[in-house]
């Protein structure tokens, strides 16, 4: 999906964040990539997961979703572009409708339809320390700044989820 206005990623806005989990690296990265392991921490605090489904191959497809608090439904969905057991996964994320076409954010209509994000796995010690990167894709000025204007939002929002994966991996090393 393209625009006169598209821009490259060369100058886009970049969202990283980075965490260090009390866990193996292939468990962390297992936690990301099985049906089984996402169904439980992988939802922004408060949410409720609706199901999934994964098809983990470049070209695959991870489509999911998730029910508000007040009972609205969202969608998400990632392509797979790099899969690299279990230090790297490249993908491009957007948000979905139920069938697992493209949907506009729910909340931000100017969101950009794409997202590149690239998660990293590197292991020390025993730990994991995992960096998400993010980045706009196919995106025209106006969604590059809605997106730079809501890296604190996502920042808190990230922080949530990956309490929730602190408290996954702790219960499935227990």
């Amino acid at each position: 999906m393209t625009s006169p206005e598209t821009t490259d990623t060369d100058s886009a806005p970049v969202f990283t964040v980075t965490r260090t989990f009390l866990a193996p690296r292939e468990l962390v990265f297992r936690a990301w990539t099985q049906p089984e392991h996402l169904a439980r921490w992988m939802s922004p605090a408060g949410m409720t997961p609706l199901g999934s489904r994964l098809d983990l191959r470049p070209g695959g497809l991870f489509h999911y979703g998730l029910r508000t608090p007040d009972g609205q439904e969202m969608w998400g969905k990632w392509v797979f572009r790099e899969i690299e057991a279990p230090s790297r996964l490249v993908f491009v994320s957007s948000f979905s409708d139920a069938a697992g076409g493209f949907a506009r954010h729910p909340m931000a209509a100017d969101w950009p339809l794409e997202t590149l994000s690239t998660v990293t796995f590197s292991e020390q010690e025993g730990r994991t320390v995992l960096t998400l990167t993010g980045t706009p894709i196919n995106a025209s000025e106006t969604e590059r700044q809605t997106f730079a204007s809501a890296l604190n939002g996502m920042n808190q929002g990230w922080a949530g989820t990956f309490a929730q994966l602190d408290a996954y991996l702790a219960e499935a090393q227990s």
